[in-house]
């Protein structure tokens, strides 16, 4: 007698087929901008890539075989879809598509790519310090809307504290008070039971005010408070000769090599230490945690604390990593858009990273178009990460499960 095996294939929940459904919509809706949009206008576009090589791009036929590829792979995406590699799909579409744009924007001209890769990367600092000091309280329970005050008060404080005594000083002097800022969350938010998310919007609230307060009253008469020498650039030997990705990468200041190294650190101790199995334990089941002896409280104050520094370190990169000084609500809501990078990063730090990366590049890009005559408003430009933002968390993210016990009271069992 034999016996018959069906293989049948898993069947899609309805939360994983109207993200398919919505994949393959915008990577037509992709094809069709590429198509009507991007093939309209004629001239080779270049993309300096090195002092002696320059990319050159035929913008119309580049843009109709974009449109042809996009819209091909997005009828296959609706028919039968990718499965696993439906992000691998979208990721280069996506990156498909920005070079066209680029190749559209710049048609009879050039612009230097490199740079722009550099600037993406460079820009992408403070959203990836941001998160990760957001997921660290969430995996330890704690919802910290907060991050955007953090990095206002490190900004303030490293422009202050690091033109009287010197960058470093300002460093320091940012993380303090990101730590001063998130203990006010870790005491209201965990010793007095207040609601995290109006928590971290008072900071919020609360920085902003005091920053622009201080900023009229103290540096505006007293300009000498508020001029930073920035860190310079500094070149990695070896790895900066490396063509293009040597400039991109490897030769920028030390926020950057100190943004990879908090990801890699912080993704080593989450999932490879007995720090990171309790931290990771107290945001999903502290109930659980302690009563196998974890002390879910001061675990929680603690990771908290150290979240603060992190932001404050991220904060510190306005005055001292680029700019030399601090202006009003210079953040911009960066810190808002790390909180959408760590959702679109599904709270694991090297996830918040290439978050960070995607934001970065759309803010380098609306830098770089608004050099060049494209006839965009300068309003939309100043939109670009912002839009960009929406785009990625609403469409792209699909459902992304949080830490189970974020937001929640933990009350110890006595």
């Amino acid at each position: 007698m034999s016996i018959a095996v069906e293989t049948v294939a898993p069947m899609l929940s309805l939360e994983q087929r109207k993200r398919a459904r919505n994949v393959g919509f915008s990577l037509i809706l992709l094809a069709l901008i590429s198509a009507f949009f991007f093939s309209g206008r004629p001239g080779d576009a270049g993309f300096k890539l090195v002092d002696s090589f320059t990319l050159v791009l035929p913008s119309q036929p580049f843009a109709r075989v974009l449109a042809v590829l996009l819209g091909a792979l997005g009828a296959v995406q609706l028919y039968r879809g990718f499965g696993k590699w439906t992000n691998v799909v979208l990721a280069i579409s996506t990156g498909a598509f920005v070079v066209g744009f680029l190749a559209w924007a710049t048609s009879g001209g050039s612009f230097n790519l490199t740079g722009m890769l550099q600037d993406t990367v460079t820009r992408s600092v403070p959203i990836t310090l941001g998160a990760i000091a957001g997921i660290l309280c969430e995996r330890s329970g704690v919802i910290n809307i907060a991050i955007e005050g953090q990095l206002l008060g490190g900004a303030f404080a490293g422009s202050v504290i690091g033109s009287l005594y010197g960058p470093w000083a300002g460093v320091l002097g940012a993380m303090a008070m990101g730590v001063a800022l998130s203990a006010l969350l870790a005491v209201f938010a965990i010793r007095f039971r207040v609601d995290q998310v109006i928590v971290g919007f008072a900071i919020n609230f609360f920085s902003l005010g005091l920053t622009s307060f201080l900023s009229q009253r103290v540096l505006t008469p007293h300009p000498e408070y508020n001029i930073v020498k920035p860190f310079t650039p500094y070149a990695i030997p070896l790895l900066s000769d490396i063509p293009v990705l040597g400039v991109a990468l490897f030769t920028q200041t030390y926020f950057v090599y100190v943004s990879v190294i908090a990801v890699v650190l912080s993704t080593w101790f989450l999932y490879r230490t007995r720090w990171g199995l309790r931290t990771r334990a107290i945001g999903e089941y502290p109930q659980a945690a302690g009563t196998l002896g974890v002390d879910v409280i001061r675990l929680r104050y603690r990771n908290v604390w150290i979240a603060g520094a992190i932001a404050g370190l991220g904060g510190a990169w306005w005055p001292i990593g680029t700019v030399g000084r601090f202006d009003q609500n210079i953040t911009s809501g960066r810190g808002f858009i790390a909180l959408a990078a760590v959702i679109f990063g599904r709270w694991h730090p090297v996830g918040a990273l290439t978050a960070a990366l995607v934001f970065g590049l759309a803010e380098a890009i609306q830098l770089k178009m608004s050099n060049l005559d494209t006839g965009i408003p300068s309003e939309f430009l100043l939109m670009a990460p912002y839009i960009v933002t929406l785009i990625v968390v609403a469409g792209f993210v699909g459902r992304s499960r949080a830490p189970k016990a974020a937001g929640q009271v933990y009350e110890a069992s006595k």
